[in-house]
């Protein structure tokens, strides 16, 4: 007896059914399952993320190259300067290739994502706190730091475990 008026090879194309993946109740294979939303916006926070770090290296470059054409005095020796650049740069490289990787579902990705997540979140606060000391407090930094806890709950909590640590399903048996 069948309950369903298609055939099992058309119930592979219905959305809702079974196919010939196994039963619903077993995680799609990575090529097919959607990321969560919540963790699509974590994701996007680690892309703005990213370009700001990016553009925050080259900043330094230049406020450097500006003091020097000036004649004044250099935020940071040149050495210092391209090697914190770099650094940041290599950061931006990083969370823009775990974004990208992310549909991989590799537990490393995760541990990335949140150690990265968490220098960010840092670094925020400790500018919010430093703008507090001089008077001036900075709502940017205490908003970005918010969201970026929002993010480590996300990338840290169960929907960031449950996504990147399924494997690829099984191999079938062999049929005979």
């Amino acid at each position: 007896m069948q309950n369903s008026p298609y055939s099992p090879d058309e119930a592979a194309d219905q959305p809702g059914r079974p196919g010939p993946l196994g039963p619903p109740d077993q995680p799609a294979p990575p090529e097919t399952a959607r990321i969560p939303g919540t963790l699509v916006f974590g994701l996007v926070v680690a892309v703005v993320h990213a370009l700001g770090t990016a553009v925050g290296g080259w900043a330094i470059l230049e406020e450097n190259y500006s003091k020097q054409e000036h004649g004044q005095d250099l935020i940071l020796p040149m050495g210092a300067a391209w090697f914190m650049a770099l650094l940041c740069w290599g950061m931006a490289a990083l969370q823009i290739a775990c974004v990208v990787l992310a549909r991989k579902r590799r537990p490393w990705i995760r541990v990335v994502l949140a150690v990265l997540t968490i220098f960010v979140a840092a670094s925020m606060a400790l500018g919010f706190l430093l703008s507090l000391a001089t008077g001036a407090p900075s709502i940017v930094s205490l908003v970005i730091f918010v969201v970026d806890v929002a993010v480590l709950r996300v990338v840290l909590g169960e929907t960031g475990r449950r996504w990147f640590s399924v494997r690829g399903t099984a191999p079938a048996p062999p049929r005979m």
